[in-house]
This record gives C-alpha cells, structure tokens and sequence, in this order.
C-alpha cells in the first residue's frame, strides 16, 4: 500500500511538472519507480496503477560507440565491439540524396555525431540487418533532433510515438527545413516511385530484346561469289544478291559462305 500511494505521487508530481516516470524490477523481484531511466526500464504515461499503457517504450541496455561512418540522415555506423554496426535511426525517415534536403539531413546528422561517442539505445533489427534505435550524444536525442529542424518526417509505419509527432507537426507548423518545400514527398514515396521507374525500364528493356531476338533476319547470297549477307549491308542488295535465305544454317548449308564486311 505504501509503494502504491508513492506511486501515486510520483505520477501525479510527474503529470504536473511534465516529467516522466519509469519501471525496472531490480535482482530481487524488487519493483521500483523513478524520474531517471535505467536500463531495462519501462517508461509509463500515468495510465491505471502504474500499468504502462499502449505508447509505452522500452529503454533498453545502452552501447557507449563512436560514430565512423554516416550513409545518409537517418543511418550512421558504428563501432561496437570490435566491429562496424549499421544503426537506422528509430521512428524517422530522412529525404533521399536523391531528394531535396536528403545533403542537408546527412549533414546534419554528421554534424552532430560523426567521429563522437554516442549512447546506441536499440529498440529492434529491420530486415536489412541494422540495428534500429534510439541515439544521444551529449545529451540531445538525434531522432528527435532531426525532427525538429525540420530534417526528417515521422515514420509512423513503424512508430506511433507521440514525441516524434508532436515534433513533426511543430516543424510543419514553423516550415522548418523540408517543410519549407511545397508539396514535399516523403521518402518512402519516393522509394516506391524509384522502383517502379527501374522495373519498367527493365520490362521495356525485355521487350525490345525479346523483339530484336523474335525479329526474322532475312540474309542474301550472291549467286556469282557465293557469300551471304545480312541486312545493312552494303552488298545485301547488289544485282547477283537474289538468293534469300531465313537463317545463317540455311545460307550455309547451301553452300554460301559469310560476307567479311558483315560478318552475318
């Protein structure tokens, strides 16, 4: 009863100073609550008797790396344990290079953490192998950083933090950065259209060859020197060239030999 009403307390304490409580149960099957995330923490929203509701995260065992490599805004490698790790930022999705801003996100994201240590704080692994999480360095959240500059949209396929939309919205609202752009395409849009533009470049490309393959090259054997030709050529329609055959086997089988300047 007494950790209940402390309980109490601390949420209520939390909802009007706009604080945040967390959850851990110690060695001993101890439960107790705090303002200070620890690891294996569960942050609660003040829900019924300190159940953690729906938008719940878990803060999960840190890594303290250092950042050697950013691919774009919302992708950074690190090193951790010896070895390069690919870390894709949770919960945002950064323009493309491809895209306006994408330069900009990148090089915010470098101006920020490359070649510093960071805090990797991982929620997930995407079906690339990365490491999806959380990332601090001096104390400022990256994921929520590029949000408010303006340098990432909310990725609300695979996040419903509230945080994070509340951060897109009020850089929406102030035109931050990308927003200043009418009309802005998020990155997963672009992505699609990208692929799509490749895969019909690649069905025109099978037409046209299996057009070229499908296509009945007629040859031309003049009937004095015995050589074929195929069409194009200069001597495939000289005044001796009236034999017409539908194959290269055919032309040679009847004893024609191919033209040197053509090479059929």
């Amino acid at each position: 009863m007494k950790r209940l009403t402390v309980l109490i307390v601390l949420l209520i304490g939390s909802t009007l100073a706009g604080a945040e409580i967390y959850k851990w149960t110690d060695k001993e099957g101890n439960i107790h609550f705090s303002d200070t995330p620890v690891p294996g923490a569960i942050l609660l929203d003040g829900s019924v008797e300190g159940q953690p509701s729906a938008t719940h995260k878990t803060v999960s065992s840190g890594w303290e790396v250092k950042v050697v490599g950013i691919a774009d805004g919302d992708t950074i490698t690190v090193l951790h344990d010896g070895r390069e790790r690919k870390i894709r930022l949770y919960g945002i999705d950064c323009p493309e290079k491809g895209q306006s801003f994408g330069k900009r996100a990148r090089q915010f994201t470098s101006n920020m953490v490359f070649n510093k240590s960071v805090d990797v704080r991982p929620v997930t692994s995407d079906r690339y192998g990365r490491t999806v999480a959380w990332v601090y360095a001096n104390g400022m959240c990256l994921n929520e950083e590029l949000l408010r500059a303006g340098m990432a949209w909310h990725y609300k396929k695979y996040s419903s933090d509230s945080k994070l939309a509340e951060l897109e919205a009020e850089a929406r609202q102030r035109t931050a950065g990308l927003w200043s752009i009418p009309g802005a395409v998020p990155p997963s849009d672009f992505r699609q259209g990208k692929k799509t533009t490749i895969v019909a470049r690649c069905e025109t490309k099978a037409r046209m060859q299996t057009s070229v393959n499908t296509r009945e090259e007629v040859y031309h054997g003049n009937l004095k020197t015995r050589k074929f030709h195929r069409p194009g050529c200069r001597y495939y329609n000289c005044s001796n060239c009236t034999a017409v055959f539908h194959s290269r086997e055919e032309a040679i089988r009847a004893g024609y030999v191919p033209c040197k300047v053509c090479r059929p």
